[in-house]
Parts: C-alpha cells; structure tokens; sequence
C-alpha cells in the first residue's frame, strides 16, 4: 500500500480525524481509501478486550482470557527467555481475537513502594526494566501484533496523576526514568509507545517535544506511533507539534475540529498532521498486511504457561529448613486468599481470567485442611476464626498462611497509604507461630509490604500477584516440585519512612519534586549502608551456587572498547535450580559528582542440574561506566579505575575485579577567578603557573611554624580551596595579573 499517496487523497477532515480513535478500542478505518480500523487493547498481562460497554478502568467486562502474573511479579524473574515466550504468547492470544496493538509492557520506575500501580511495574531499575521489556516486546511483535509500552515518562505515583508534575532533574530524568525506556525502544523498536497523563518538568507529556521527539525519535531511533494514554490529551494541536499522534479514546470531535482550525488558520502546519497521520497508518498497515487468518490457541496450553512464569518469578525470601514440604504432612491452609486467590491488579490491566487456580483446589488428595482465618477484606480481626486458626495450627505439622493486600489497598487510580497488612493478617500469623514451629507466609500482593513477623516464621514465599494459576504454581513451589528462582526487583526497606523519596512522594499540589535524584532504591540503601528487610536481588533456592574465575578480557581500555567478563557458576547442591546471576559496576569515590556505589549493568538466568558448571559472559559497553554529564548534554565516563562485580544480590557481591577506563572525551574547563587554586591545578598549564608561585612564596621565608605541626597539610588544604581572587592575601597580585592566569590557563583548553 502507498501510504503517501493515500494521505494526499484524504481531506484535511480525515486527516484530523484520524488522529482520533473511532471509538474507545479502535482506530479510525475509511472505506474509499482502504483504511481498515484496528483494534487495541489492554493490558501486559492478559488480554482486557470489552465487548459492548467500554472503560478504561475495568469496570465493564472483557472476553475470557488467560490472566498471566503481573510485572511486579515477572520482573523478579530476571529471565529475558520468559518473558520473550509471555509476549509470544500473548501475540498468539491477539491474533486470535485480532487484536493489533496490546497495550503494554508497563515500565515505570519503583520509586516508592507506596504507588498504588507498583504491581505493573517491573523494577525500581531502569536497566532490568528496558532489557525485560524489550525481550517482551520482541516476541510479542514476532507474532506481527504491536506493543504499547508505558507510561513515557516519569509516571511513579497515581496520587493526582492526571495533573501532578514531576519535577526531575535532567541527570535523573535521563539515568533513572528515561533509560529504561531507551533500552527498550533500541533493542526491540515497538511498534507505539504510550505517553503518560502527568507534567514533566512543567509540560504535559502528550505535548512535550523534548520527549515525543527530540529524545523519543531524533536520540533514540523511535519510528512508530505516540499514543495518549487514555483521556491524557492537554492540547490537541500543541501535541500534534511535539509529537502526539493518536488521541484515544475517540470520537473526540471537539479536538478533530481544533486540528481543522489551526491547519486553516495556519497555527498547525498541514505537513505536521501528515506526519502524524503517516505514522498511524504506517502501524495500521503493518498489522493488516500480514494478518494471518484463523488464527486460535489453545486456553489450557496457555493456562498452564501462566503457570511456569509464574513458578520461575516467585521470591523465597526466608527458609529455615521448613521448606520444601512433604506431600504426606498434615497440613493446614490459612487465609482467604488460598482458596479465593488475589492474582491480578485492578483497574485497566483487570482481566475476565479463562479459570483460577486456588491453592485449596491444587492440594485436593494432600492431606491439607483448609480454615479462613481472617476475614481478607477487613483489619479488623475476628476472634472466632482467629481461635479456629489457632487450633487448626496445633493439630497440623505444618501451616501455610496466605496474607497479603486486598484489591481495595493496591489499586489504579491510588496511592497505598503505608506498607502494612491488614492488622487480623499479622496477628493471625503471630498467634500462629506460638503454637506452631512450621509456619510458612505466602504473601500476595503487588508491591513491598512491611513484616514485622518474619523472623517468628520458618519461611516466606512471596508470590507477587501471580496470574490466573497461582494457586497451582505455588504448590508447585512449595513442595519442591520445582526450585524457587525469582530475586526481589525491587528493595523491601525496613518502614516505609527508610525510603529515599519518603519525604517528598506524593508531592505538595501538583508539584511533586524527585529530590532525592539517581538514589532510588538500592543505588540509595546500599550508598547508605542502610540496613533493609531483604536487598534488591535476593531470593533463595533450594540449593546453593557457587561463584569462581571472574575474567576480564582487558585490564586497561578506552571508553570506546567494549570489556568481556565471564565466571563460572556452579550448582553445589543435590537440586536443580537456576540462578539469576547479577553484574554491578561501581564508581570510585569523586568529588566532581556523586554516583551510586553500585549499579546493575547486566544479568543472567542460567540453569543448574546438582553439581554442573557453567560459564556466564556478559558484554559491557561505554555506558556501563558512564553517567550523564549535564555539561556535555551526553554520557561520560571520567577517567579512573572501576570495579565491576558479580553476585547473587545488591548486598552478595561474591567476586570482584578492577578495569582502568580512559576517557576519550575531553570537557574543556572554562575557569574563572572564582575557580579553586586545587581545580586550576588540574591542568597541566596552571599547575605550572601555581606550582611557580608556591615556589617562589617559599622563597619568600614564608614562616608556617606558627600554625603548628601540620603546617603543611594546612597550607596544602588552604590553597587547593582558595579561589584565585583571593591570592592577593599572600602578596601583590593585582586584578589584570589574575584574569591574565585564568585567560592563560583557558587559552591551553583549546
């Protein structure tokens, strides 16, 4: 299909009108000109297609589906192979209903635990996010259907989220809220991306140019279509400028009649709107020409795929020798939510599940009772079901006790207000672990919890909201019938009040300042030296790995090299497992900017059967080391030694070696009479000069034995923080004579 030759067939009406959906799912069609309407719909973790009364929240009900674990709960995976075969999947499920565009992977940073949409999320690191998402979107588009990540950009809180401002830094935007997003669109090239509803920096992001184009398309290499997230338009023909190009939902009739007016009355330039409408078409077509017809799937060949994700992305955060479970113990079943599971966020990512597995269905023919417990949609507790727990307890060799956050705690559209559990589920699991030494927490829900129990119970299997066959996967899980493999995605701080942005998340108005920078999350606790619940990237298995022969194929290198690690993992246990194997880089300590002690820079799942070894590689490039420098407008590695390291958490670093990084980038140094004697010294030319004036000072008989016996380091310290206007306080320099050594030393910058 000639797409331009289309365009310049279409009246300015169409035009505009097709930068408006037709309805609430679909995009525009025109019967004259061939344009087909597609469809998109929600959502990352199961198809959210409405038939009949529509929303975007979820209210109204959807086709049958398969419900897949969430991306809090996939993120801990930390397997790009699985969540290559999720997005393969759920292409085979769009197909089916001829579906074009899902809208999906959501990808915003954990900045707090508190944001009530930390269940989509995969991470509080960018890096681990765009590598996941991208290997998602890559099989997902390998089926021909087109992905929608979200929300571009800097979306951490649904407090206000249709008018809040997020006030980041350009060093933050870039390293914590844009990289993630950078990954993704160069290593899979989605077919949309999808703006968010809140200002950045003062502007709207479905009309800010410096995102939607100059990073988004003229940095990046983005060639598909912006869409608004659902009702985020501000200024429909400000956005068509910047780089908007879909407005959804449609028929918006008062913002088709705007772009009509402002291409009239030439405030729009017509060639603008031709792009826009260019790059819709362009995705349209890319579905319907290669369509493959009578497509279908198999729903409990895919059931059962949302319960492998979910068995590799669970987190064993505690094992005191309970787990796994013997399939002829006695045990009881505690809490709601094992036989009525919470598997899935709320809201625009609800899905109408094709069938749930409960964890009391699973254990049918296992000598497991099931009790209540506590009521999952109240805090407070009810003594009869408390005293019917208790006892159930004292009778059984074991207990596992479902806890977590009901949907009206953890939701879309809201902030949670703390950390905590519902009060009946912690004094449940408290009265609990008196009468019983077996105790095991299954928690469900989308984000960090506090648990002030955890070191009263044998184990804690953290299950995240795990999809439609959560209840299977855990059992799974639990009595070892496969090995947990998931590492946390995110820190569990101790209270809430430990986190970094605990004093300024939510904001103040719509003003919400990300003040506490690059430190988010572990780059912040582990800075810090702050002691937490559980570090970012731990979780435990039912074996044990060992690290050894960490090899860097270069000692030295320039930033325009690349440097080659490899180590070998070995399965030192009688189990097989995987292991989610982590590489840092850290930064030495400088007094020109202040960087994270560590940062994660690659990772791999490898598989273990008792005993084998393997050997791990990674591949680290220029931006391993780097960090953006405002200065410059661009990344920059200083020149300096770093360390790179390998282990099995933020806070298990269990093999280390170093690499000296030159620089091939030169930032020139424009001095002033305010620059410091210490910071003109590093240049080769006002070392000179400096050096020279010291020399002669001393030749002076300059007395120092006044100021005692570290005179010298005194002297020393005094002169590398003096601004050079003030070395006129050692003797006669005039004004002229100075700004001739700031105009020397700058003249060598050249």
């Amino acid at each position: 299909m000639d797409i331009k030759k289309i365009i310049s067939e279409m009246t300015l009406e169409e035009k505009a009108g097709f930068c408006s959906g037709k309805d609430f799912w679909r995009t525009e069609d025109f019967e004259r000109l061939g344009i087909p309407s597609v469809m998109v719909t929600d959502g990352p973790c199961g198809l959210r297609k409405q038939e009949g009364k529509t929303d975007n929240i979820g209210l109204h009900g959807s086709v049958k589906a398969i419900s897949y674990p969430t991306g809090a709960c996939v993120g801990s995976s930390f397997d790009r192979d699985l969540l290559k075969k999720m997005g393969e999947t759920l292409g085979d499920e769009c197909l089916s209903e001829d579906i074009g565009v899902l809208l999906g992977p959501a990808m915003n940073i954990k900045r707090s635990p508190l944001c009530g949409r930390n269940f989509e999320y995969y991470s509080e690191d960018p890096y681990i996010s765009g590598e996941l998402a991208a290997a998602y979107i890559n099989g997902l588009q390998s089926k021909n259907v087109g992905s929608s990540p979200k929300h571009y950009a800097a979306n951490s809180q649904e407090h206000r989220r249709m008018t809040s401002d997020s006030i980041v830094d350009e060093r933050t935007l870039r390293e914590i809220y844009l990289t993630g997003f950078e990954l993704m669109v160069k290593k899979s090239k989605p077919w949309t991306v999808m703006c968010a509803y809140n200002q950045v920096n003062g502007a709207f992001a479905s009309d800010h140019k410096y995102l939607l184009t100059d990073i988004l398309r003229d940095e990046w290499g983005f060639d598909g279509y912006v869409v608004s997230d659902w009702g985020a338009t501000n200024n429909r023909v400000k956005g068509i400028k910047a780089g908007m190009d879909l407005e959804m939902p449609g028929d918006s009739k008062d913002n088709t009649n705007k772009i009509i007016a402002a291409v009239q009355n030439g405030e729009l330039d017509e060639a603008l709107l031709d792009r826009s409408v260019e790059r819709i078409l362009d995705v349209c077509m890319r579905y319907y020409d290669k369509r493959p017809e009578g497509t279908a799937y198999d729903y409990e060949a895919h059931h059962e795929a949302a319960r492998e994700i979910a068995a590799q992305s669970m987190v064993l955060l505690k094992n005191d020798g309970v787990l796994p479970l013997e399939k002829r113990q006695k045990v009881v079943f505690i809490g709601e939510f094992a036989d009525k599971p919470r598997f899935q966020g709320g809201g625009s990512s609800h899905v109408n599940s094709f069938k749930v597995d409960s964890s009391v269905e699973a254990a049918k023919g296992l000598p497991v009772t099931y009790v209540k417990g506590f009521p999952n949609d109240k805090d407070e507790r009810d003594e009869a079901l408390l005293r019917e727990a208790v006892e159930a307890a004292k009778n059984a060799e074991a207990a596992v006790i479902f806890a977590g956050l009901p949907e009206v705690m953890e939701s879309e559209g809201f902030d949670r207000k703390n950390m905590d559990i519902p009060a009946c589920q912690t004094e449940v699991i408290e009265a609990v672990s008196k009468v019983q030494k077996n105790v095991i927490v299954v928690v469900q829900c989308g984000s960090a919890i506090v648990m002030p129990w955890r070191d009263r119970v044998g184990a804690i299997l953290y299950a995240y909201l795990g999809g439609e066959a959560v209840g299977s996967a855990i059992l799974d899980l639990i009595y070892g019938d496969k090995n947990p493999s998931g590492k946390l995605a995110e820190t569990f701080p101790l209270c809430v009040e430990d986190n970094p942005s605990y004093l300024y998340y939510g904001g103040e108005g719509d003003r919400v300042e990300y003040r506490e920078g690059v430190f988010v999350g572990y780059r912040y606790y582990d800075k810090k030296k702050m002691d937490v619940a559980y570090p970012f990237g731990f979780g435990l298995s039912y074996t044990t790995f060992e690290y050894s022969d960490l090899v860097l194929d270069k000692a030295e290198m320039t930033d325009a090299d690349t440097l080659r690690v490899s180590l070998k993992v070995k399965n030192t246990g009688s189990t097989a497992g995987k292991e989610a194997v982590q590489l840092y880089v850290g930064a030495p300590v400088s007094e020109q900017v202040i960087r994270p002690e560590k940062e994660l820079r690659g990772f791999e799942k490898v598989a273990l059967g008792p005993g084998e070894e393997k050997t791990v590689e990674f591949t680290l490039d220029k931006r391993a080391f780097a960090y953006y420098n405002t200065q410059i407008d661009d990344w920059y590695v200083p020149t300096d030694t770093y360390t790179v390291m390998v282990g099995a958490s933020s806070r298990d670093i269990r093999i280390c070696e170093q690499v000296q990084v030159t620089s091939t980038t030169v930032i020139k140094q424009i001095y002033t009479i305010n620059s410091t004697i210490g910071d003109m010294m590093k240049n080769p030319v006002g070392k000179q000069i400096f050096e020279q004036m010291i020399a002669k000072m001393a030749g002076d008989d300059l007395d120092l034995t006044a100021l005692g016996p570290s005179a010298d380091a005194l002297m020393t310290a005094m002169l590398n923080y003096l601004p050079l206007r003030a070395v006129n306080i050692f003797g006669e320099v005039g004004s002229e004579q100075l700004q001739a050594i700031v105009d020397q030393i700058n003249a060598s910058n050249q």
